[in-house]
């Protein structure tokens, strides 16, 4: 037996959104426990993400907005040279650029500008809330959502690996903060493009 409340530290699969986890989720403990357990997440991950997703069941869902404001850890790598509408591959190609003067030391150069506290606009292709709506249904129906800019927190940003057109990064950050938006705007700083290929949570506070 298992008790009616608690936390589960999910390895989110690759294509499922955060929903789908917590459905999932209640679906097998209520196989477990008889009961209808309320259950929710602790910061979403995009469907192409993987990684750590905290759920909480029961009277745990009380800790989920303590929770939520966690600083979190990311491993990502970004591809130069392309854009698209949603800064991943959920969303074709839309705009190709140049990348071959894009270099290890320019990448590290560029760095230094999103690190500490940073002003970032979300992407339009997000779970975030405008005017009653989420951003997607927006984005999805094809207009745009004013997406406003708004202040985060790097802690720590470290490059990896580069083998262009790639690059790999940890990313230490607050609640907040998105690795798309980071891809889209390092792209933009070394005057090209730039979208995220993988992106895993590796580390929730």
């Amino acid at each position: 037996m298992i008790p009616d409340n608690g936390f589960l530290l999910i390895d989110k699969p690759y294509g499922w959104t955060s929903f789908d986890v917590v459905n999932k989720t209640r679906f097998i403990l209520k196989g477990i426990t008889g009961k209808k357990l309320k259950t929710g997440h602790t910061g979403t991950l995009d469907p192409l993400a993987t990684g750590l997703l905290v759920i909480c069941y029961g009277s745990a869902t009380k800790k989920i907005e303590e929770l939520t404001g966690l600083d979190k850890e990311y491993i990502t790598t970004i591809e130069f040279g392309a854009t698209t509408a949603s800064f991943d591959k959920e969303q074709p190609v839309n705009e190709r650029f140049d990348f071959v003067h894009i270099d290890e030391g320019s990448v590290r150069s560029a760095l230094e500008s999103f690190n500490g506290k940073i002003m970032q606009v979300p992407p339009a292709h997000s779970a975030k809330w405008v005017n009653g709506r989420r951003a997607y249904e927006y984005a999805r129906q094809g207009k745009d959502a004013p997406m406003e800019e708004r202040e985060t927190e790097v802690h720590e940003l470290e490059l990896l690996n580069f083998s262009l057109p790639y690059a790999t990064f940890r990313i230490v950050c607050s609640k907040g903060f998105y690795v798309r938006s980071f891809a889209r705007d390092i792209g933009l700083a070394l005057q090209s493009g730039a979208y995220i290929c993988e992106l895993r949570r590796t580390r929730i506070g």
